[in-house]
């Protein structure tokens, strides 16, 4: 996946780990889309990929989402990713157990930005 694909994946899955998608929600990830693609793009394929994932392959996928982004981004990109994903987390004002464990996920293996 290419950086700012993997981004996608990322926050559709931590918006995903409580089982609701709000409407703040889907805007923090319309404005990631927005500010990382310059044109209009169809997600559908990656829409679809991400539908597919069982709850038991988040992590995973997660993780492997999370690696491909850091290999393609700078320190700032992953920063701009991470202040995303907070945003995207605390949307609805609830950060859930499973938001807080893929909010860790991120910072633990990012650690030295």
């Amino acid at each position: 996946m290419n950086k700012t694909i993997a981004g996608y994946h990322l926050l559709m899955i931590l918006s995903a780990v409580d089982f609701r998608i709000s409407g703040k929600e889907d805007m923090v990830i319309r404005r990631y889309l927005a500010d990382e693609f310059p044109f209009n793009v169809s997600l559908d394929k990656q829409m679809e990929l991400i539908s597919r994932l069982r709850p038991d392959e988040w992590e995973g996928h997660f993780r492997k989402a999370m690696d491909d982004f850091y290999d393609d981004a700078t320190p700032q990109e992953r920063k701009k990713l991470i202040a995303f994903a907070l945003l995207l987390a605390k949307a609805d004002d609830v950060i859930t157990h499973a938001e807080n464990h893929y909010l860790n996920l991120l910072f633990e293996n990012w650690e030295h930005l």
